[in-house]
């Protein structure tokens, strides 16, 4: 994947790491599957702006803060 993708990953996992929240949290807050959750931290996945915002609010941050 490119590196906008990495970087997401790399955003989504630290946040919800802050949070103290484990990948199956925001799987079950999404209704998602853990191994989705996990190829987008990885990188290897590139969501939809609606998933974003979907994973934004379910790790109460913004979209911007997901994508700097």
């Amino acid at each position: 994947m490119n590196n906008s993708a990495k970087k997401l990953g790399e955003n989504i996992r630290r946040i919800r790491e802050e949070k103290q929240m484990m990948q199956i949290d925001l799987c079950r807050k999404l209704n998602v599957d853990g191994a989705y959750i996990s190829n987008i931290e990885n990188g290897k996945s590139n969501p939809t702006l609606s998933t974003i915002e979907r994973i934004a609010r379910a790790l109460d941050v913004s979209v911007e803060d997901l994508m700097k």
